[in-house]
């Protein structure tokens, strides 16, 4: 016996007659009758009646449904199926079949094949004979989709194929968010029980096999459900009955929800996913326990940690085919030995109850998120005790802004990827392309070329393209329904699943594909669709440029498509900038201020420049336009989505154009900075005044076009405005701030040739506020001591913090604790608290300074308004990084203000209802640090 009929015995196969597929391993040719058409050669078979026939027991649900998938293509195709037990009939599915059968099948069909791994197959035939082997279930399954897609493609039955395929990704998978673009009353983020009132889609059951079709069809294995604390709505749990969150119709809802969808998906060879984050409890646990549901500073409690074994194990003894996915930072303290133990203690321990409930000890695969955690320490203590683990780290933050990403970020993805485990490299939430269409075959394609090639990742973890919270629908204004997102933006999930499964395709083989792809969508020539993908390709580079070389975040605190305030461009570091984005999700390039510096003093420009960013995506906003305006009058199908489309490239060329005037403006007022001449604020203004007219053509393109730019519409969301309560969340809401901004900077420049310079503005001390706290104080003075164990001592202060009673603690109990200062207040506070700015690398644990209040990993970062520095540089202390005072609010009665553990400043109480400067103090600063800001400001 062959090594090959070795392979072949052990597998499941499928022998069809007349079916077959161009291209693959090997490709043979049996004799049709020929006729000509004006779209070229295709062949003429006589129909026949085809037998589709299993030999080897009942077949597994995913082999029985890949057989179903190819018997309707048949159908289809105008083909009588019958179903039987016939060896000798046209399509054999077999089993554990003779070898020296199959041998000589084999001889008589194709040559040697080399065979594939997990989840491949091999097709292979020739004179009316084809057989289709699977290494596994989900290969077999693959094989008979790509038969039965063949037949769709043909129209009737292909002469005879030779293919062999696998897919080079382990794990292909995309996600649903089961949350909301705001919150639940009474509720904080991330807490959403499943209930019918507020997902209804959820128990649609014709949607769900609509979405898992998808998936199958662009061969994808794995369904992400993401959700806070997934588990009250699913289990009950007899040490803590009170713990479910819906009513028990709703329960039972739910139970039967989850065995629909995860059978379902099974079928399809989808592995379902549920996600959730740590440390939530349940609002009726946390309520009969006198707790909150969340609370990021709280260490872990015995209470807590029994409750959410508890419910672990009960979810893997009712759901045992169901993975999970952990998310250990965030919602709890994102670093040290609390995630550790957390892990180790609780999650890992609560699976293990529950396949010991079962009496079973094959492990179920866990997903480790490696956000606010510190993965590869966590992974490290894990397995030795726990084998089945995955990672998964966002590939460029919550966008899309470089195929190749670089330094500390590729160097974590590439530390994880060699732990042993799987490595999901995950597309997360796109903040800079909602909400327009996005399908750039060629950005995708390179990105997942990086995936293996940069980061070492052998997984994929999809996000839709927009509109993530609010699920299943686009954020479209169509008159009279709402678009599907997995019907919008069906290029997106193709061309990802598409690389996923191979990145290594040929790029004349692709530029075909995705040509034919977008002909036939839209009823148009070959040469036609070679255009749509190019306006794809070309209106695909936009928002990646504009973020990667002007934006403040790669999270979705910002709405790049809103536009950004000149002075969110002129001083980034101001609105929180994460440097992240800049240093590892970008090209090696320079910010706007760098940029400016460097040309004051006359020095060398490295890498992608704001200057050559900002012509680049006016081109490839013009390029994009032309491209579809000339397929226009020669689209046959889907006419209204062709224009939603085409609406979409032209919003994309107005916001290249908006914020190209815009860094041309701000790199010429930035002079000013330097010159202290009037002339280089004079010489913005043209710029700026276009920016404003193109970002007014943006308004009228979204007009009566699009709901909302962003899904998630909470105050979390921070740039260019705040949101609060969905307002600025659309394109007619920032019209008048720009108009604002402009007519404000006109004003400005006319009022310092009136008086020639600015007079500097009189700071006044900030009025404090009445507290209890009974820990010792300290007057904020030069020669102040900030800490009780230090001789550490205040050389310079901002005017607004000068004689106000800061708390004095203890520089090294802060060290190994994190701090906590409880006080009371009969009045509404503001508590002053200071942080260290650091050259910390991104994501790497700081033993010494206490972590600012940061969005990109915290969802609680801006609870009590913390999250924007108020004055940066404003405190000197020798030897010791600058200090930036961010401020806290907190309602009348007694509180506990929580602060990470490391060195920070508790510098005082003032009264809230003051307003507080939002500027930079200069101390200790340059030229290039000089503040501006007030340009724009009135």
């Amino acid at each position: 016996m062959t090594s090959m009929v070795k392979s072949i015995f052990l597998m499941v196969g499928l022998f069809v007659s007349l079916l077959a597929q161009a291209g693959g391993a090997d490709f043979f040719l049996a004799k049709q009758h020929k006729e000509v058409s004006s779209k070229g050669l295709h062949f003429v078979r006589e129909q026949k009646k085809i037998s589709i026939n299993y030999i080897s027991g009942k077949a597994a649900p995913r082999v029985q449904w890949g057989m179903d998938q190819l018997s309707a293509a048949l159908k289809k195709a105008g083909y009588e199926v019958v179903i039987g037990k016939n060896i000798s009939g046209d399509v054999i599915v077999v089993g554990n079949w003779d070898a020296a059968a199959v041998q000589q099948q084999l001889q008589r069909l194709t040559h040697r094949f080399d065979m594939p791994g997990k989840e491949g197959f091999v097709i292979a035939g020739k004179e009316n004979k084809l057989l289709i082997t699977g290494t596994d279930e989900s290969g077999l399954l693959y094989g008979c989709l790509e038969l039965a897609d063949s037949i769709g493609q043909l129209g009737h039955l292909p002469a005879s194929i030779g293919k062999t395929d696998q897919p080079q990704m382990v794990l292909r998978g995309a996600c649903i968010g089961v949350q909301k673009p705001y919150y639940l009353p009474g509720r904080a983020v991330y807490e959403y029980p499943y209930t019918p009132e507020t997902f209804p889609w959820l128990y649609d059951k014709q949607l769900w096999v609509q979405y898992l079709d998808s998936l199958a069809a662009n061969r994808m294995n794995a369904l992400f459900l993401w959700n806070g604390h997934p588990f009250a709505s699913l289990v009950k749990l007899k040490a803590y009955p009170y713990a479910v969150e819906v009513d028990e119709a709703t329960f039972r809802k739910n139970e039967e929800m989850y065995s629909f969808l995860t059978t379902e998906a099974d079928k399809r060879g989808i592995w379902v996913i549920q996600m959730f984050y740590n440390i939530i409890v349940s609002k009726p646990f946390a309520e009969k326990h006198h707790l909150k549901t969340q609370e990021r500073e709280r260490p872990i409690i015995p209470l807590i940690a029994d409750y959410t074994r508890k419910s672990i194990a009960a979810f893997v003894e009712k759901y045992p085919n169901v993975g999970l996915m952990v998310c250990l930072g965030e919602a709890m303290e994102g670093v040290g030995n609390d995630d550790i133990e957390w892990f180790t203690k609780t999650i890992i321990p609560g699976v293990k109850d529950g396949l010991a409930a079962l009496g079973k000890t094959a492990e179920p695969p866990i997903v480790l998120r490696a956000h606010d955690t510190n993965a590869p320490e966590v992974m490290q203590a894990a397995l030795p005790l726990y084998k089945n683990l995955y990672t998964e780290a966002k590939f460029n933050g919550e966008a899309l802004t470089t195929p190749r990403p670089r330094g500390s970020w590729a160097a974590l993805h590439q530390t994880l990827s060699k732990l042993g485990s799987v490595q999901i490299e995950n597309v997360h939430i796109l903040a800079n392309l909602e909400p327009f269409r996005y399908g750039s075959p060629d950005f995708i394609y390179q990105s997942v070329k990086g995936m293996h090639e940069v980061m070492g990742g052998n997984g994929l973890h999809l996000y839709p393209q927009a509109s993530y919270w609010d699920w299943p629908y686009s954020a479209d204004s169509v008159k009279g329904k709402r678009l599907l997102q997995i019907e919008r933006d069906w290029i997106w999930y193709r061309a990802w699943a598409r690389y996923a499964w191979n990145a290594d395709r040929p790029k004349a083989e692709e530029a075909q594909y995705w040509n034919n792809q977008l002909a036939a969508k839209y009823g148009c020539s070959a040469a036609d669709g070679a255009n749509i993908v190019a306006a794809y390709d070309q209106s695909g580079e936009i928002a990646p440029k504009l973020l990667r070389r002007f934006g403040i975040t790669d999270g979705n605190r910002q709405t790049l498509t809103l536009g950004m305030l000149m002075t969110q461009l002129i001083n980034p570091f101001r609105y929180g900038l994460f440097t992240l984005l800049y240093e590892s999700e970008s090209p090696e390039g320079e910010m706007i201020i760098d940029y400016v510096d460097k040309e004051m003093k006359g020095l060398p420009h490295i890498g992608e420049t704001p200057m050559a960013v900002s012509r680049e995506v006016i081109a490839h906003g013009d390029a994009a336009v032309a491209a579809l305006e000339k397929v226009a009058p020669y689209v046959t199908q889907n006419r209204e989505e062709f224009e939603r489309l085409l609406n979409d490239i032209k919003c994309y060329r107005a916001m290249a154009y908006h914020f190209s005037y815009k860094v041309n403006a701000a790199i010429q007022l930035l002079r000013y900075k330097y010159s202290g001449d009037t002339k280089d604020l004079e010489a913005a203004i043209p710029d700026l005044e276009r920016s404003v007219a193109a970002y007014k053509e943006l308004a009228r393109l979204t007009e009566g076009t699009y709901l909302y730019a962003n899904s998630m519409q909470t105050a979390q969301r921070k740039i260019p405005m705040r949101g609060v309560d969905a307002t600025f969340i659309h394109w007619k809401e920032m019209v008048p701030v720009f108009e604002k901004e402009l007519a404000t900077f006109a004003y400005k420049i006319d009022s310092l040739k009136n008086i020639r310079q600015k007079s500097a503005a009189v700071r006044k001390p900030l009025v404090q506020e009445k507290v209890n706290i009974g820990q010792p104080v300290i007057t904020l003075q030069p020669g102040a001591l900030l800490f009780s164990d230090t001789t550490l001592r205040i050389k310079q202060l901002a005017p607004e913090l000068a004689g106000i009673s800061g708390v004095q603690l203890a520089y090294h109990q802060q060290q190994h604790t994190p701090t906590a200062i409880r006080f009371s207040s009969t009045a509404p506070v503001k508590v002053l608290v200071g942080f260290y700015k650091t050259q910390r690398g991104a994501f790497v644990t700081d033993t010494t300074y206490a972590r600012p209040p940061e969005l990109e990993t915290n969802a609680a970062a801006d609870d009590y308004g913390q999250a924007e520095a108020r004055i940066t540089n404003a405190l000197v202390i020798d030897n010791m990084p600058p200090v930036n005072v961010h401020t806290y609010q907190f309602t009348p009665g007694t509180h506990t203000l929580r602060l990470p553990k490391g060195a920070c400043l508790v510098l005082g109480f003032v009264k809230a209802t003051q307003p507080i400067p939002v500027y930079d103090a200069m101390l200790g600063g340059d030229e290039k640090s000089k503040n501006i800001d007030w340009l724009f400001e009135r």
